[in-house]
């Protein structure tokens, strides 16, 4: 990003020479892009600062402008992470035009052609980070599980849904089988990460939904 183009004029005063501000929205959401794709490749500990700012065009100190440290950063790119990825799941598991079951699997659909587009070299930054939480923040743990329940709630919501449906056993313990989509999914995405290929989440999808079929 050139000086120029991260500059906006203010509006001038009387007696006074125009002054320059900054576009900070534009730098900060730049920063948050090229920290999330950093994370979703390298994890926390073998990303670096130099790294996200040449990524983003952004220079150091519009970053300490936002951010007192890169803990800092972390902790909100974990937070967007979520939020977009919360929405991510809501757009398919709320989906009434499809049946619960189906929309679980439109869930796996869309998540294996993300990790395609990126020829799997990018896998879930929550995930990632799990991987590696002997070395981040104590203070990471929370957010990190806080998140993994979230999307737990929300896929138990579809599988009540199937229940309702009749498309699983009516004794079936939702709750619990969200806990092992979630712990099954984050296996199969690192595993196919490390594979460069679709078949773990292949064959944890197809047996999880076969698992659940009446």
């Amino acid at each position: 990003m050139t000086r120029e183009s991260a500059l906006q004029v203010l509006p001038r005063r009387r007696g006074r020479p125009p002054r320059v501000a900054p576009a900070y929205g534009t730098s900060r959401d730049a920063l948050i892009r090229a920290g999330v794709a950093a994370l979703s490749e390298k994890g926390y500990s073998a990303t670096g600062l130099e790294e996200v700012l040449r990524r983003a065009g952004v220079p150091k100190g519009s970053f300490y402008h936002y951010f007192p440290s890169k803990d800092a950063f972390g902790a909100e790119l974990i937070d967007t992470y979520a939020a977009y990825f919360a929405r991510k799941l809501d757009r398919w598991l709320l989906d009434e035009t499809a049946a619960p079951l189906r929309r679980l699997g439109n869930f796996v659909a869309d998540a294996r052609a993300g990790m395609a587009r990126f020829d799997y070299r990018r896998g879930c930054v929550v995930g990632n980070l799990g991987q590696e939480m002997s070395a981040l923040p104590e203070a990471f743990r929370a957010r990190l599980h806080g998140v993994l329940l979230d999307w737990q709630a929300r896929t138990e919501r579809c599988l009540m849904a199937a229940k309702a449906a009749g498309e699983i056993a009516a004794d079936a313990d939702c709750a619990a089988l969200a806990a092992v989509f979630w712990i099954g999914w984050e296996g199969a995405v690192l595993r196919a990460k490390l594979e460069r290929g679709p078949a773990p989440l292949d064959l944890f999808a197809n047996h999880f939904l076969a698992c659940l079929a009446r």
